[in-house]
């Protein structure tokens, strides 16, 4: 479907009518939603909506429905695979609006809240209580609790505590002929049927779009401790991994960083308590928590003198105050960010069991090698999940633009050969959509073609994403 100015003109006009003029913004404001944080796309809508109430989201859906217009459902824009992008036009209904925090259950460890919420505003709240909601994705201080529902986020905490999915019990979405359902119950035990609240977590928004959730809590724990552990090769460092974790610690986080992803961030972090040292290639970022500040610290020191002693580390640092801690997980949290400060790039977001992450490594460093370009790799390596970053450098606008489509589709290819897959917590989206077929039979893509056939038979919610053709319903 392309996009015209009569066609937003005319949709702006009925949606006025039918919603009224706050919920409905102008049309200036549609190349604002035009584009996320992925790479350098530009799909701006016909017509952005934003609305208040649940009531609205069904009317809008319904209207769609009847007269075949997408529609993409947005949170912040932070996502990384294109999921949010209006490839086809149509209406942005953007959520931001729904940023409530409905309720916090502190007597059953639950709390109900609407997609608009930040991550991290839902994170302090509950801190405020003594209760802990893990996922915490790198974006954790803009990215919105919807965003992260619909790609299945991650984060650091996922080593030990999970991903979103684990902390989902029931969720409220609009369907796409405008019909509100609850998805399961508010209990940690249900085997009523088929678990639909598990189906539309990491669904990209292409079943329904989620207007409440309950997820469950833990209690915060009371202390943390970090360190950060020096290699002289990044292959070393992730061998260390699967090695820590065979040698009994329990680590709550455990990242990777290469030389170069920390060279880059540096300039954004000042106050962070590390120097490069020569001859240093990689960084693991260790944290432990849990109640017992003294059995954290000698985890801490277990570690790394096993790192130390077995594995080649240099000399361990630990982050011996707050701000020291803050700091250097500023640091490892804007790796994505700086990265793109220095050059254009493609974000690959492979997994694999963590056990093969020296492979997976080594295996990305030899393609980018004979078809010539760099990469900076980081990422959650406790769970095998490594951000590969493809950088344009000085390669030709041809080369960048068509001809790393071979070696995207060969680190993919390795992935699934090392029992991995090719997103580990960005999603598909539009970027990835063409390589699906890399890592999963025809039937296992035709089966979940079906199911979005029985949830949005027209095709409107958010179309032309996950799957690698498109195909008429």
């Amino acid at each position: 479907m392309d996009s015209s100015p009569s066609r937003s003109a005319q949709h702006l006009e009925d949606l006025v009518r039918l919603l009224g003029a706050d919920v409905v913004l102008p049309l200036s404001a549609n190349e604002r939603y035009g584009s996320d944080m992925t790479e350098d796309l530009f799909f701006p809508p016909d017509v952005v909506v934003v609305p208040n109430t649940v009531e609205q989201v069904s009317q809008l859906l319904r209207w769609c429905n009847e007269r075949r217009v997408p529609v993409v459902a947005r949170g912040a824009g932070t996502g990384l695979s294109g999921g949010a992008l209006a490839v086809r036009a149509g209406v942005c209904l953007s959520m931001e609006r729904f940023n409530r925090i409905v309720s916090i259950d502190e007597a059953n460890f639950q709390a109900t809240v609407e997609p608009g919420v930040i991550n991290y505003v839902f994170q302090q709240a509950l801190a405020e209580k003594g209760l802990f909601y893990p996922p915490d994705p790198s974006s954790w201080g803009s990215s919105t609790l919807g965003g992260n529902l619909a790609h299945n986020a991650g984060g650091p905490k996922a080593v030990k505590y999970g991903v979103t999915n684990a902390y989902v019990l029931n969720l409220e979405v609009v369907l796409a002929d405008g019909t509100v359902m609850w998805t399961g119950a508010n209990t940690l035990k249900n085997s009523t049927g088929y678990n639909l609240t598990q189906l539309f977590v990491g669904s990209e928004g292409t079943l329904g779009v989620i207007t409440k959730a309950v997820f469950r809590l833990l209690p915060l724990p009371l202390h943390k401790v970090l360190i950060l552990a020096p290699f002289g090769s990044a292959q070393q460092a992730c061998a260390s991994v699967a090695a820590l974790f065979k040698a009994g610690f329990n680590p709550c986080a455990l990242e990777f960083m290469e030389r170069d992803a920390i060279e880059y961030t540096l300039p954004y972090v000042p106050d962070a308590p590390i120097r490069l040292e020569q001859g240093v290639e990689a960084h693991l970022l260790i944290e432990f928590d849990g109640n017992d500040l003294g059995a954290l610290t000698e985890q801490a020191l277990g570690a790394a003198e096993l790192l130390t002693e077995q594995h080649g580390a240099g000399a361990v640092l630990f982050a011996d105050s707050e701000k020291d801690r803050e700091a250097l997980w500023k640091l490892r949290r804007k790796v994505g960010e700086a990265v793109k400060m220095h050059s254009v790039y493609k974000e690959e977001d492979t997994v694999v069991p963590r056990a093969h992450l020296p492979e997976l490594l080594a295996g990305v460093k030899e393609i980018g090698s004979r078809y010539g370009f760099q990469s900076v790799c980081y990422g959650h390596a406790g769970d095998g999940n490594l951000h590969v970053n493809i950088l344009k450098g000085d390669l030709s606008e041809e080369r960048w633009t068509s001809g790393l489509d071979p070696a995207i589709r060969e680190i993919f290819a390795l992935c699934k050969r090392l029992g991995g897959t090719l997103s580990g917590e960005h999603g598909v989206g539009w970027v990835q959509k063409s390589y699906l077929e890399v890592v999963q039979a025809p039937e296992h893509i035709e089966l979940q073609r079906q199911i979005k056939r029985l949830f949005d038979p027209n095709n409107i919610l958010n179309p032309d994403k996950i799957f690698p053709t498109v195909r008429a319903f």
